[in-house]
């Protein structure tokens, strides 16, 4: 099958999708979104992005390391990871001296 063939069947039955699934509706699915939510997926299955890369048919790694940094989850789990340094969530008020010695320069 040729790429164009391939869009066409994805197009017409995404949009036959869409009229029982109003969620894919207004979403543009083509082949490249199929073949980047699968990679997402098995990033997020926890396969190794090495076997991602082979399976996709990446030139380099360093091509499915795009998918490291665009999983939330996986940076959720690395910001959980970490400890939280002591920090006050209140706005940064300037003392008034602060503020009369800005005036005079």
């Amino acid at each position: 099958m040729t790429r164009d063939a391939v869009a066409k069947l994805v197009t017409k039955h995404a949009t036959r999708a869409g009229t029982t699934n109003p969620g894919i509706g207004g979403k543009n699915v083509t082949p490249h979104v199929l073949r980047h939510t699968c990679a997402m997926l098995l990033r997020q299955a926890g396969i190794d992005h090495t076997v991602i890369s082979i399976w996709l048919g990446h030139e380099s790694t360093q091509t499915t390391d795009i998918y490291l940094h665009a999983d939330m989850n996986i940076k959720q789990q690395a910001l959980n990871r970490l400890n939280p340094t002591p920090a006050h969530p209140n706005r940064y008020q300037p003392t008034n001296q602060l503020i009369a010695f800005l005036n005079r320069i």
